[in-house]
């Protein structure tokens, strides 16, 4: 049976398609047959035996999964969990056959940024029930809830449990800084300062490694932003986007600048893995992910050849940033052994696992006790993360993970498009004015189901 997808004029997910899908899929499933591995309900189960884990950021999250996945079922002999890893930049074209056409795991990592549009077809088991009787309740950072709640899609159903949050860095070659006398670059003058004088295109050295390939719209967000200082993604009227506001052009057309002049030429085509391993390889002043990337940076340079600090301040000495989403994980309905799937996630998510995962991820963990573990006073850039986001200095621009077109139009729709304005193509105008249209659409289409 082949179920088509409509799209719209710019190629993307229509909301109210997306919604009418889910519909379609569970009218199928009864129609067919449901053998659990698409659409369907499925069962609470035995509790016992088999689940299927699907890792939303296979590869580099493998070793530490199973680690977690070793514990369990140490501690429950009688369940055996079969891990699956898949690439982030491929997570979530997988999900979305599986909803399709079957084959979808148990449980999943369930991230704030892709969560609308799996609730939206119908495949996320909501988790309230289950948390409310659970002893991880009252356990977890309650804004990382909230942010998963509301990145549900308006119905205020918790559909995945945080396992941990995010935050932007700039990660910065302390030798090479001391070497030029540069001073740290803790303001967006100080960086573009820091990017000219560290480049020698000869010597094949760069101050900047910029982000062109899978997920190059977050950073570049993070950077329009943080130089505008505009704080709402949003206008007054919730109706349109700021995101072609004259000062975010302005922002991403010096940003963007940077290209070729201080980062080198292959930074066109790179994802995160290219690019941080190309910063700790080489000779490349600066660069902008996230704590995630940190241990990474430990093996390869140790803590004496850089820093890992928070994003820098703009106009006025304020820091904005965008929101980095909660990850987390969740339940798809179709499972047949809930009750087992239910287990592995309160095990990954209490505190001892939380503790592991997160102190090999380098990120903030979700339960409240493992946040309190010592090993975060040692790990600088989250400490300095977890101060900037707690101690007034930091705005946040809260990114729209709640619109189930939202991860569409920020990779398949624009990526392609950012490497045109990387490469003097499009301009940063056209780019963000396109941008922006698909966005007040999908706002719109959304603000209209919600009534």
């Amino acid at each position: 049976m082949k179920i088509s997808i409509l799209r719209n004029s710019t190629g993307r997910r229509r909301t109210s398609t997306a919604v009418a899908l889910g519909a379609v899929l569970a009218l199928t499933a009864t129609a067919c047959g449901d053998d659990g591995s698409g659409g369907g309900d499925g069962a609470e189960g035995s509790g016992k035996g088999k689940i299927v884990f699907w890792d939303n950021n296979g590869g580099v999250r493998t070793e530490i999964w199973k680690e977690v996945i070793a514990d369990f079922e140490k501690a429950n002999p009688d369940i055996d969990v079969q891990y699956v890893g898949i690439a982030s930049t491929e997570y979530q074209s997988k999900v979305d056959t599986a909803i399709q056409g079957g084959g979808l795991p148990d449980v999943g990592g369930i991230s704030a940024s892709m969560l609308a549009g799996f609730a939206a077809q119908g495949a996320l088991d909501t988790l309230d029930f289950r948390l409310a009787k659970s002893p991880l309740n009252g356990k977890l950072n309650k804004d990382m809830i909230e942010s998963l709640r509301a990145a549900g899609g308006g119905d205020d159903k918790l559909y995945s449990i945080p396992t941990s949050a995010n935050n932007g860095v700039l990660y910065y070659r302390t030798d090479l800084f001391e070497k030029a006398g540069l001073e740290e670059p803790t303001t967006w003058d100080r960086f573009y300062e820091a990017a000219e004088k560290l480049t020698n295109k000869g010597k094949n050295e760069f101050g900047y490694t910029i982000r062109g390939g899978a997920g190059s719209i977050a950073q570049a967000l993070d950077a329009m932003y943080g130089q505008s200082g505009i704080t709402s993604f949003w206008d007054s009227s919730g109706k349109k986007t700021t995101v072609n506001d004259p000062k975010n052009v302005e922002a991403l057309e010096k940003y963007a600048g940077l290209f070729k002049k201080a980062t080198p030429a292959a930074d066109l085509n790179n994802d995160f893995t290219k690019m941080v391993a190309q910063w700790d390889s080489g000779t490349i002043g600066m660069l902008n992910h996230n704590l995630g990337s940190y241990q990474d940076h430990v093996k390869a340079l140790t803590t004496d050849k850089f820093r890992g600090i928070p994003q820098p301040t703009g106009p006025g000495g304020k820091r904005v940033q965008v929101s980095n989403p909660v990850d987390g994980v969740g339940m798809f309905k179709s499972s047949k052994n809930k009750e087992a799937a239910w287990k592995f996630i309160e095990f990954a998510t209490s505190a001892q696992s939380s503790s592991k995962f997160n102190e090999s991820a380098g990120q903030v963990p979700a339960h409240m006790d493992a946040a309190k573990d010592e090993w975060i006073n040692k790990a600088e850039p989250t400490k300095l993360a977890a101060a900037a986001l707690s101690d007034g200095s930091t705005t946040i621009v809260q990114l729209p993970y709640y619109l189930p077109d939202w991860n569409t139009i920020s990779k398949a729709d624009n990526e392609p498009n950012f490497q045109k304005v990387l490469l003097g193509d499009m301009s940063a105008k056209e780019f963000l004015d396109t941008m922006a249209e698909q966005l007040n659409e999908a706002q719109a289409e959304w603000q209209e189901q919600m009534g």
